[in-house]
């Protein structure tokens, strides 16, 4: 169940880990246990982005090219944009654990998430970029700075990306899908530090719900993506917002 909750809700605006939070709290999943299972279930909906966007991914390697999201530019970009998040987030693990993983706090980073996808789409900036090759330096670091607003349990990373993209002017697809690309770095690193810092209290017997918990959130993960990107050809964000 954890596994459906995490695909469906990792890639659309309003916050996978805050619903897994709420949800492992009425399964009763609990312990020290729940927060590293729910972060290591990410890596399966981080597979299915890499997956859909394997061109993308492939034209990364491509070193002889240069201009767009590809190459060393593409992987500066991505750098960019996850180094932020790396760094505050390593600053801040021991206290967001401690602390923010409740679901009084994620219900308070799901309603601010939800006012600001409200008033983003009512007072929207004008396009100033369209397309992932289109995006600069400077939209890849400002992107990476709202990330960090999703270390927050609650605040969704997706929507932080989005909305903070439509912010400066990135149009609203072109958003939604670099933030599925900068999604891949940044809950791989979180989730080897997770683990490696949980190390202590995993046993081999684990294995299996881990995995289960993987397998079912790649295949909900891959068809919400679908979903979401052709729900945003026609639609605004606001639905996500209520």
């Amino acid at each position: 169940m954890l596994g459906i909750v995490e695909g469906v809700t990792e890639f659309i605006p309003i916050s996978s880990t805050g619903h897994l939070i709420v949800v492992g709290h009425l399964l009763g999943f609990a312990g020290p246990k729940a927060a590293p299972f729910e972060i290591f279930i990410q890596l399966g909906a981080i597979l299915a982005v890499v997956i859909l966007y394997k061109e993308r991914f492939l034209g990364l390697c491509t070193f002889r090219m240069s201009g767009g999201l590809v190459g060393h530019r593409g992987l500066v970009l991505l750098g960019l944009t996850t180094l932020p998040a790396l760094v505050f987030g390593a600053a801040t693990h021991r206290f967001i654990k401690d602390y923010l993983f409740t679901p009084g706090t994620v219900a308070l980073g799901l309603g601010v998430g939800g006012v600001g996808i409200l008033l983003i789409e009512r007072f929207l900036p004008r396009v100033k970029k369209s397309g992932l090759d289109a995006l600069t330096y400077r939209n890849a670091i400002a992107v990476g700075f709202f990330q960090c607003l999703a270390l927050w349990p609650g605040m969704s990373r997706s929507a932080c990306t989005i909305v903070g993209g439509m912010a400066i002017g990135i149009a609203r697809g072109t958003a939604a899908q670099y933030s599925f690309l900068a999604a891949v770095p940044v809950i791989f690193a979180a989730t080897i530090l997770d683990l490696y810092k949980s190390l202590p209290i995993l046993h081999g017997s684990d294995i299996s719900m881990f995995a289960i918990g993987f397998v079912v959130s790649y295949i909900t993960a891959w068809f919400a993506i679908k979903f979401f990107l052709r729900f945003l050809a026609n639609h605004t964000l606001n639905p996500f917002g209520w």
